[in-house]
């Protein structure tokens, strides 16, 4: 479970260090404002008390690496790696090259506050990620 659940945060894109503050309100992203939302950007996921930064250049690719301890723990290929990102309408997808086993996988984003956002995935996981500069 700790395995399959790193992985599936691995690629969102992306994303989980901390809910908005209580009572923020969430705005869903889609289109140009979720591309600028991530285009130049580094998401950082944080899952099982590891963090994960992703960063999405505005030319479509991304960059991720964790800590060796955390790819012994989601039993990735490997501490880094590296895909395609693109906006589809109201989703963020992506496809990394060796991790989440190469699948494309898409998620909805609202934003919570200025830094934090919410993700749902397609096939219904979710959790929380902070937007750095």
């Amino acid at each position: 479970m700790l395995k399959m659940s790193f992985k599936i945060a691995a690629v969102v894109a992306m994303c989980s260090a901390g809910a908005g503050a209580a009572g923020a309100a969430s705005t869903a992203l889609s289109g140009d404002a979720l591309r600028s939302a991530v285009s130049d950007k580094t998401v950082v996921l944080k899952i099982s008390g590891f963090e994960l930064p992703i960063r999405y250049s505005a030319r479509g690719t991304m960059t991720g690496r964790m800590s060796t301890v955390a790819a012994a723990f989601s039993g990735s290929k490997g501490v880094s790696d590296h895909g395609k990102w693109w906006v589809d309408g109201r989703m963020l997808c992506q496809k990394w090259s060796s991790w989440m086993d190469g699948e494309t996988y898409c998620y909805a984003l609202s934003q919570q506050g200025k830094h934090n956002v919410r993700w749902v995935r397609n096939d219904g996981r979710s959790g929380t990620a902070r937007i750095a500069g």
